[in-house]
């Protein structure tokens, strides 16, 4: 059963961190690439940050360059998101999410297995 799990999430305060786990299991994350997303209410879902299987190639979007790190253990099939400086922008429920390929896509159609969501608010 392919299952991906997300943990880390909360409530933080404006300039503090974050890490997002997202372990999978029915299946090995190194063959796939691996994205993070994120849905803010009354707004689309958006990817955040991907890393590829083929190349090891690593994307980020714009407003987060410089802040947030994807990394993945293939030891522990986990792939995980530091989120530092984190501003009440960066609220909302984030997701991660596995390609149908080893290459990273801009768009959720390119995603076939989901994780549930975690909420993560920034907030003084």
């Amino acid at each position: 059963q392919v299952q991906l799990v997300e943990s880390g999430g909360g409530l933080v305060q404006p300039g503090g961190s974050l890490r997002l786990s997202c372990a999978a299991s029915g299946f090995t994350l190194d063959y796939y690439a691996t994205g993070w997303f994120r849905q803010a209410p009354g707004k689309e879902r958006e990817r955040v940050s991907c890393i590829s299987s083929s190349d090891g190639r690593i994307y980020y979007r714009d407003s987060v360059k410089g802040r947030f790190t994807i990394s993945r253990d293939n030891a522990k099939n986990t792939v995980y998101l530091q989120m530092n400086s984190l501003k009440p922008e960066d609220t909302a429920v984030y997701y991660c999410a596995v390609a149908y390929g080893s290459s990273c896509t801009l768009t959720t159609g390119g995603y076939g297995y989901w994780g549930q969501g975690i909420q993560v608010t920034v907030s003084s």
